[in-house]
């Protein structure tokens, strides 16, 4: 597969520092079910696909993870 020429830039607005992932400890989810991994880096937690791991990973602030995971365990994401 060819690399990609396209540089990705920060959304402006973008306060979160480039992140070295090459060294990060992905995390699946206990049962192994998941199509995301996550990992705590440098106080931020990353988060990526799976199944593309070359792909962009999502990173949140503390605060932000807080946020996504009370409302995941609210049901705020359920599609049902």
């Amino acid at each position: 597969m060819a690399e990609s020429t396209i540089q990705q830039q920060p959304l402006a607005g973008w306060d979160k520092p480039e992140l070295d992932l090459s060294r990060a400890e992905w995390q699946s989810s206990s049962r192994g079910l998941g199509d995301v991994q996550i990992a705590f880096v440098e106080g931020f937690i990353a988060m990526r696909n799976s199944g593309r791991p070359e792909s962009p990973s999502l990173i949140f602030t503390p605060a932000e993870w807080g946020a996504f995971v009370c409302g995941a365990r609210e049901g705020e994401f359920d599609l049902t």
